[in-house]
This record gives structure tokens, C-alpha cells and sequence, in this order.
């Protein structure tokens, strides 16, 4: 019905202009005005056809290319497995990813009745450790923050450490095992020296002292004041390296007779 409207529309324009010709025209001229208005109207009835043929081509074609809906394949969540044990999984990982960093062939075992608890509540929990050289247990510490912190332990027997029964000759004493810089820093240090680093920062401090005993100094009118002390702080021979190590963490490390004075 639109289209014979259409029709009709286009036939009047067509019949007005060519009695508007014959009615003022007259002569040779009348014929090429006569076949000028019929060119025009063919002109102005074609390109509408060919511009909506083509927009109906373009949309079937489009329509064959879109790609079939799909179906609904969302699937609950099976919710019959507890918490507890999603969350025991979880800091697992975490707990993983931490000891790896620092001993890529660890594997451990928790030596907790009830681990969740303390997850939960926060405290520390004993896990054993397994490929880990020169430490058998660690202590894991959860925080209020979610932060986890692991302080590496080596458990022997007393007899091993009061010396063998009289009788027997005493097992030679150990030799040190080689301090690594880097790992020393991931398990004792980073996150104390973070801390530390951004409470002194925001108190107007840009540099501490570690001492040879792994006391942690600022100074205050002229003085000495001890903040921290880190655990089994690396002796001199190692401070080079361990320089390295602060330098890539974006903090700036000299050796002094003070001690290693860092800054930032």
C-alpha cells in the first residue's frame, strides 16, 4: 500500500511537469524539454529503488552472518562444599607462592589440628617443611590485615643439641651454612623494613643504620636511637651483596663503619 502511494506520487509529478512543458513551451525546444523531464523522472524514481534494494541486500546478508544466540549454559555454584575449606585452600596458595619465592622446591604440611581457626582469628601456626635446607619447620602468623608472615625455624632433638651420651665420641660441630642476601631479605626483612621505611618516611626520616648486630638506628639530635632489630642480619662479608639487594627494591645501600646505611 506505501508502495502504490509511492507510485502514484511519482506518475503526478511527472504528468504536472509535462503540461507545464506543452502548456509554456513551444517549438523545437517543447521535444527536448519533454525528454529532459522524462530522463529526470526516471533519474528520480531508479536511485530510491536501487538505494533500498540495497539496503535490504545488506541486511539479509548481515543477518545470514550473525552468529546464533547462545544458549543459556550459566551453572550454579555447587554450595554444598564449606567455606572453611575454600578459605583453608586459599591460604594454602598463598602460603605456597611465599615459600617458593625463596625455596622453588619447598613442600610443606600443616602441624595444626585446626588451622582454620587461626586463619580466621589470627595467631601463628607451625607447618613442617620438606626441601627446604637448613630449616625443617617455619611459623606462619596471620595478621587482622590478612597479611601473612613466616619465620623460619630448625627443630632437632635435645640429645643433638646437649651432645652425644658419655662414651661416644661428639659429632663435629656444624659448619655455618652460606648466607643468601636475598632470601634473608624476603623472609626476615622486607616486610619489617617496610614498615619501618614508611612510618620514618612519614615522620620527616630519609635514612636508618643497620648495625653488625642488625639493630635498626635513625638519628635524633646527634644520636643513636634504635627502632628494630632484624634477625639474623648477615655478616660483613655479605653487606656488598646485600646492598644489591636494596638497590633493587629502590632503596639506596652503603657500607659504613656505622653499619649499612640505607636511605630512600
Amino acid at each position: 500500500m506505501k508502495n502504490g502511494k509511492r507510485s502514484r506520487s511519482n506518475v503526478t509529478v511527472l504528468l504536472v511537469a509535462v503540461l507545464a512543458i506543452l502548456a509554456f513551451i513551444r517549438g523545437p525546444l517543447q521535444i527536448w524539454f519533454l525528454a529532459g523531464a522524462f530522463v529526470l523522472w526516471g533519474l528520480w524514481v531508479t536511485i530510491p529503488m536501487l538505494i533500498r534494494a540495497q539496503k535490504r541486500s545488506a541486511y539479509r546478508k548481515q543477518k545470514k552472518q550473525a552468529p546464533p544466540a547462545r544458549s543459556m549454559d550459566f551453572q550454579f555454584p555447587d554450595l554444598t562444599e564449606p567455606a572453611e575449606s575454600v578459605l583453608l585452600r586459599h591460604v594454602n596458595f598463598r602460603i605456597s607462592a611465599y615459600l617458593k619465592s625463596a625455596f622453588p622446591d619447598v613442600t610443606w604440611e600443616w602441624r595444626e589440628k585446626d588451622p582454620e581457626h587461626i586463619i580466621k582469628n589470627g595467631g601463628a601456626a607451625r607447618i613442617q617443611l620438606f626441601g627446604v635446607p637448613d630449616y625443617n619447620y617455619a611459623s606462619v602468623v596471620f595478621d587482622s590485615k590478612a597479611n601473612i608472615g613466616c619465620d623460619m625455624m630448625k627443630i632437632v632433638p635435645l640429645s643433638e643439641v646437649a651432645g652425644a651420651p658419655s662414651g661416644t665420641p661428639a659429632a663435629p660441630a656444624p659448619q655455618p651454612q652460606p648466607t643468601d642476601p636475598q632470601i634473608w631479605y624476603e623472609l626476615q626483612a622486607r616486610q619489617v623494613l617496610e614498615d619501618l621505611i614508611a612510618d620514618l618516611h612519614s615522620r620527616g626520616h630519609s635514612s636508618l643504620t643497620i648495625k653488625d648486630n642488625g639493630d635498626v638506628c635513625i638519628k635524633q639530635a646527634n644520636a643513636d636511637v634504635k627502632t628494630q632489630t632484624l634477625k639474623n642480619f648477615p655478616e660483613r662479608n655479605y653487606w656488598q651483596a646485600l646492598a644489591k639487594v636494596f638497590e633493587k627494591e629502590g632503596l639506596a645501600a652503603a657500607v659504613t663503619e656505622a653499619g649499612l646505611a640505607v636511605t630512600w
